[in-house]
């Protein structure tokens, strides 16, 4: 929960080389405890800010960090900030939202002509309240959700205002001038048993699909070899481990293995492609081993095994695909 930090999100295009072969690797999914997050953030001036980019009112959700959606005064329409995000919602759910959102702007205008009342404040300076709630849930053995705890807390001028304690259902006021609040918000019994509701069901997060791989072979500039290339893509977040193997042992840069590193996806994910040049005639085992250990919101490790044999007649390959 942060005051006065902005994000400004680039999107790069990439255009991928068709593959000669596109195949559908097995997945083995191996579950990992993994904390994520989801959080709405709301941040509300006293009057409009005469700068780029900043809004009197504005409002994004946030899972593990990254944008999702967004909202600010000056457009007034809820929108989503990931190409999942608008495939898996209905039309419907962001009419809803964008309803909600204005209701909250004129909820934060009142509110902040009330504290400064309570803190003698004039309208000379500019005043800033955030309302930041959401929660934090766990991945299990069985791939499911576990929820560990919500937040809800409310920040004026860069300083902690009002928090609530869902395990004691009570709200805390660090500050003499929050105490008001609390004592009204306290004795609405309806409106804690609601916060505390509202924080547990946000821990059904929306999850993502897995990523593709594909392996295929490459002409090469001597005509005695070709270029074994493995290319996962759609993954997300960015954290991937890949390995080329020959029979079963790790090829490095010292056995000519390159990699374009990690590149992002004009949908927000990423994709990662290693290449090595080897002899048309080897009949050697070439393994593509993916390792992700980090998938939203089911935390897995991934492993796709594919091994590519070179055939001595027609020195093109074949694809052959392994369980375990």
């Amino acid at each position: 929960f942060i005051s006065g930090k902005f994000y400004i999100i680039y999107q790069n295009t990439l255009k991928l080389r068709q593959p000669f072969l596109k195949l559908k690797p097995v997945l083995l999914f191996i579950c990992i405890l993994e904390k994520h997050s989801l959080s709405y953030i709301y941040t509300a001036f006293s009057k409009p800010v005469d700068l780029p980019g900043l809004h009197e009112f504005t409002a994004m959700g946030l899972l593990d960090n990254r944008m999702i959606d967004y909202y600010d005064s000056d457009h007034q329409i809820k929108v989503p900030k990931e190409d999942w995000m608008e495939q898996h919602l209905e039309p419907e759910y962001w009419e809803k939202g964008t309803q909600s959102r204005k209701s909250k702007q004129q909820w934060f205008k009142v509110n902040i002509d009330i504290l400064m009342k309570r803190m003698r404040q004039n309208n000379t300076d500019t005043h800033v309240l955030q309302w930041m709630h959401g929660c934090e849930g766990e991945t299990q053995s069985d791939g499911t959700m576990k929820f560990v705890r919500g937040m809800d807390m409310y920040n004026y001028d860069g300083n902690d205002f009002l928090s609530f304690d869902d395990n004691n259902q009570v709200w805390i006021a660090p500050i003499h001038a929050a105490e008001e609040t609390k004592r009204k918000w306290d004795e609405v019994q309806v409106l804690k048993e609601y916060t505390k509701g509202y924080l547990e069901k946000e821990e059904q997060l929306l999850k993502a699909s897995p990523p593709e791989v594909h392996v295929f072979a490459r002409k090469a500039i001597i005509e005695k070899n070709t270029i074994f290339t493995c290319l996962a893509t759609g993954f997300y977040p960015k954290e991937i481990t890949l390995w080329i193997k020959r029979n079963g042992r790790v090829l490095t840069k010292e056995d000519g293995v390159h990699s374009d590193g990690v590149l992002p996806n004009h949908d927000g994910t990423f994709q990662r492609r290693d290449y090595v040049e080897i002899l048309k005639s080897d009949v050697a085992a070439y393994t593509c081993e993916i390792a992700l250990t980090t998938i939203p919101l089911v935390q897995v490790s991934a492993l796709f095994l594919c091994n590519a044999f070179v055939n001595h007649l027609c020195t093109l390959f074949k694809y052959k695909c392994h369980v375990y």
